[in-house]
């Protein structure tokens, strides 16, 4: 959204240009003559802002105009406007699928709000066709006739692209010189002040710190105004007065206009109550900023608004001239499109309708045993929202849900309103919510002053809720619906992204990251290793990453909550209890009254993450097969609570997460056992050769595989003799590597015995048939190497069904240097001979497995000649560079991924170094 505010401009004529001719629709009350006075009106001051094609708009957009409107002061009006701009919006974004444009214009008499959105398929109308408001019954289009029915002036104006619709609201005449005046009185029943009456002037920055304070607020507070320019009015408020919950302060400070009491702590440390009217203004350069004009508390009627004094023509005169009742415009319009929308008009109505100073909507859980607070006004619905109190029994319990009910004075009755406990509200009214008898909820409306309400108020509203009713539960349910369906997309999502990963530490991060903030303000989770084990800290998160520090360092220096394996969700107190102490302590040291601090991580950090835990926090057990594996927690700020909707599907999260860490567990445990056994059948490191070099690629195929079918090993037989072996099993895999490893001891413990190579080779062709139905074909290349005085070297070597060695030369020409002969674990009685090969100095001898000449691409495989083609260019290069070579010409080969094991070994005689 995008807004700005321009105080004094005239903006130019929002209606079509001279070279646009564009059909136009408008309709109105008043008469031509006043319709030309409207426009020729100064436009004082004006605000815009757009809005994105989403349903959430709507709701903004109405926060939007009800701020703008307050701001300027035309609170007579707010309401009206508000009904309107939402439901032209709502068929802007909802309906036509567009963005919205919306523009507030303020004049001396009314305000002119203009909706526009881009429908570019719209047929224009024609300009002499009658104007369609539409049905009452249809979801849509409903805009007009609210227009037609509220605004004194309304029109349409159509172009290609765009479609607006503006109205004007003209502001009630009132006396001239007066707004609000109160009877005359005796002088005993004046309020009592001290001798001179001190109002502190504060001015609040949007950043929330403060940039102007008088002589005033020096005498009542006692700092100068160079000690407290550019800090926090909430490092000096408290609410109520408690150090370090002065949360509900920087609530109040975001709000267009306020009244209420909190406490401000002075120089001398100690606080001091008083009474704050907060103004939200913006200046020149529409920048946004708060006036607080403070007075002690005793002194309140100083600033204290006057009881609002019921007006016959408020609502807008009915048929005969008679009143209309305000609740009565409320009923008439439609619905908002969502349940809050509707909750929140409904307590304002109420709230006018009675003249009272705040009023609240419940909403009966699903079996009707809790009421939960799910709108209010005039009361500190941060606080409340979504908090739970019993209807019939229990601590706390809400006994007037059922039947009409008028408390005179609650100090009489403490407890019988639970959520107006500590907001100084004297006498209420409170009406149930049915639908068919059953009870779906209770409306109520408070006032400051005792004996405020009679019978006759609690029918009236009695009568208003009735109409109402219905609306909320249609409402309520179609919310109920909403949310089972994005609690189970919710689920599927979770569970595809927890399956699609099986390390523990992803798993972590993101069981926490799919909790904020769509079930929490901040998650931390907890993992036990084993039954013997205590729960240790292992992720945190919040969603403000400026938090996340402080929180774990909370979390780390208390003790973890207990592993209880009972199912669902228990509150856990410990983290606020301890954000609360170190809160205390921190602002108490800062104003002297402690034991100085060696190492402090700063007021404003110990303040914020008192905050970030100071709501309701629960834990979850993560259960999987029968065993608790860890506790997932959940947390809210300030005197935040948690819906029970919230929590079954925390719940519901929690046990497919258990799961999935569980699964990553083993999987972790499972690769390090494998690794672990892999690496045994792996060749220690090859030994040093003088005269010969010699390089190993090794490629398992397979992810997380480090041996497969194929195997090398280069060992020492005695002095200046060396064995070296490069085979290939059949198949892949741990029956594959279970042959490698027998294939690999077999053949050194063979060779150190003196056994020759085709001894060796015959000896292992048993074992291997001996393995029975474990046993696995083997091709293999053994020979035995001798390093040569004059430089050369000399190699007596069996090829038993493996491919060829290859025998470069510094000439270039490439040869076999060995002849095939029967695989190994087919035949019993098998008679193997060896070949001697002698390589010269430059010469290379190059060995690999068929996972190397089979490489395919389609139709085409690398081969035998493809392998001599690729070794003709290695001349000259070591045998490193060989190897790699090769290497790299067979992952060129193709493009897929190779789905067989490689092993190259390359020998090289590099001959003898002269000076």
């Amino acid at each position: 959204m995008t807004t700005g505010l321009h105080p004094g401009e005239a903006p130019q004529d929002p209606g079509p240009k001279d070279d646009q001719p564009l059909p136009r629709q408008e309709v109105g009350r008043g008469s031509s003559h006043d319709e030309n006075r409207t426009r020729s009106s100064v436009i004082t001051a004006r605000a815009a802002a757009s809005f994105e094609p989403v349903s959430r708009s709507v709701a903004t957009a109405r926060s939007f105009v009800r701020d703008t409107l307050q701001g300027w002061g035309f609170a007579d009006i707010v309401d009206d406007a508000v009904v309107l701009t939402s439901e032209l919006v709502t068929n802007a974004v909802v309906h036509a699928g567009t963005s919205a444009d919306v523009l507030c214009l303020r004049a001396e008499d009314g305000v002119r709000i203009e909706v526009a959105d881009r429908y570019p398929e719209r047929e224009i109308p024609l300009q002499s066709s009658p104007v369609n408001m539409g049905s009452p019954d249809r979801e849509g289009g409903r805009g007009l006739q609210l227009c037609a029915a509220m605004a004194g002036r309304w029109g349409v104006e159509y172009t290609p692209t765009h479609k607006q619709v503006w109205f004007q609201l003209d502001l009630p005449d009132r006396p001239v010189g007066t707004r609000t005046a109160g009877p005359s009185l005796p002088a005993d029943l004046l309020p009592l002040a001290d001798g001179r009456v001190r109002v502190a002037v504060v001015q609040i920055d949007r950043a929330g710190a403060i940039n102007a304070w008088n002589e005033d607020a020096e005498e009542l507070f006692g700092y100068a105004a160079d000690q407290v320019i550019g800090k926090p009015l909430t490092d000096l408020a408290a609410w109520p007065h408690t150090p370090g919950t002065s949360t509900g302060v920087a609530e109040a400070l975001q709000l267009s206009r306020w009244e209420g009491s909190y406490g401000i702590r002075g120089a001398n440390g100690r606080v001091t109550p008083v009474y704050a009217s907060h103004l939200r203004v913006r200046d020149a350069a529409g920048e946004p900023s708060t006036v607080c004009l403070l007075v002690r508390d005793h002194e309140r009627a100083v600033l204290q608004t006057p009881n609002r004094v019921p007006t016959g023509d408020s609502g807008g005169s009915g048929e005969g001239g008679q009143a209309t009742d305000p609740f009565e415009v409320f009923i008439g319009s439609p619905a908002p499109d969502d349940l809050d929308g509707l909750l929140q008009r409904t307590v304002e109505r109420a709230r006018d309708m009675l003249d009272g100073d705040s009023a609240f909507l419940l909403l009966a859980t699903d079996d009707e045993t809790e009421l939960e607070v799910r709108a209010s006004t005039g009361l500190p619905s941060a606080r409340q929202r979504f908090a739970r109190v019993p209807v019939e029994a229990g601590p706390g319990r809400y006994g007037s849900a059922r039947m009409p009910a008028v408390h005179d004075d609650l100090a009489a009755v403490p407890g019988a309103v639970p959520l107006l406990n500590g907001t100084g509200m004297r006498s209420v009214v409170t009406v149930p919510l049915k639908v068919e008898g059953r009870l779906t909820g209770s409306l109520g409306v408070a006032a400051e002053a005792a004996s405020r309400y009679s019978n006759e108020e609690a029918l009236r509203l009695q009568f208003a809720a009735d109409r109402i009713a219905l609306a909320v539960e249609s409402a309520r349910l179609g919310e109920l619906e909403r949310l089972r369906r994005g609690s189970l997309s919710f689920l599927v999502e979770a569970s595809d992204l927890l399956a699609g990963t099986l390390d523990r530490d992803q798993t972590l991060a993101l069981m926490a990251q799919m909790t904020i903030p769509t079930l929490a303000t901040w998650c931390a989770v907890y993992t036990i290793a084993d039954q013997a084990s205590d729960p240790y800290l292992s992720y945190v998160l919040h969603e403000d990453e400026d938090l996340i520090d402080g929180l774990k360092a909370l979390l780390s220096k208390i003790p973890p909550p207990e592993p209880i394996p009972t199912p669902g969700a228990r509150v856990w107190t410990a983290p606020a209890e301890a954000g609360h102490r170190a809160a205390l302590h921190t602002s108490m040291r800062s104003l002297g009254l402690g034991e100085p601090a060696t190492v402090s991580s700063g007021i404003g950090t110990t303040l914020a993450t008192a905050s970030a835990v100071g709501g309701e926090t629960v834990v979850l057990p993560l259960v999987a097969r029968n065993r608790v594996i860890g506790m997932l927690t959940l947390g809210k700020p300030t005197d935040e609570h948690f819906r029970q909707e919230i929590l079954e599907l925390a719940e519901d999260l929690s046990r497919r997460a258990a799961l999935a860490l569980d699964n990553a567990r083993l999987y972790s445990e499972r690769v390090a056992i494998s690794q672990s056994l892999q690496r045994s059948l792996l060749p220690p490191e090859l030994p040093d050769i003088d005269g010969v070099e010699v390089e190993v690629i090794y490629r398992a195929a397979g992810e997380g595989n480090e041996v497969g079918g194929d195997f090398y090993d280069l060992f020492p037989i005695r002095d200046g003799a060396y064995g070296f072996a490069i085979g290939d099993v059949c198949g892949t895999g741990p029956e594959a590597a279970a042959v490698t490893g027998l294939a690999r001891h077999a053949l050194r413990l063979l060779a150190r015995e003196g056994y020759g190579g085709p001894a060796v080779l015959e000896r292992l062709n048993s074992a291997i048939i001996d393995e029975g139905a474990r046993s696995r074909f083997l091709t293999l290349l053994y020979g035995e190497l001798w390093p040569q005085e004059d430089g050369s070297a000399v190699l007596k070597v069996v090829c038993a069904g493996h491919p060829l060695p290859l025998r470069l030369r510094q000439d270039g020409t490439v040869e076999p240097a060995a002849e095939p002969q029967p695989l190994l674990g087919v035949m019993e009685d098998l008679e193997l001979y060896e070949q001697t090969v002698t390589l010269d100095p430059g010469d290379v001898l190059l060995c690999v497995t068929d996972g190397v000449t089979e490489r395919r691409e389609g139709t085409r495989m690398l081969g035998d000649d493809g392998l001599t083609e690729v070794l003709t260019t290695c001349t000259g290069l070591t045998a490193g560079a060989v190897a790699a070579r090769v290497m790299r010409a067979v992952e060129r080969f193709a493009s897929d991924a190779p789905s067989d094991d490689m092993a190259i070994l390359a020998m090289r005689v590099p001959g003898l170094q002269r000076d």
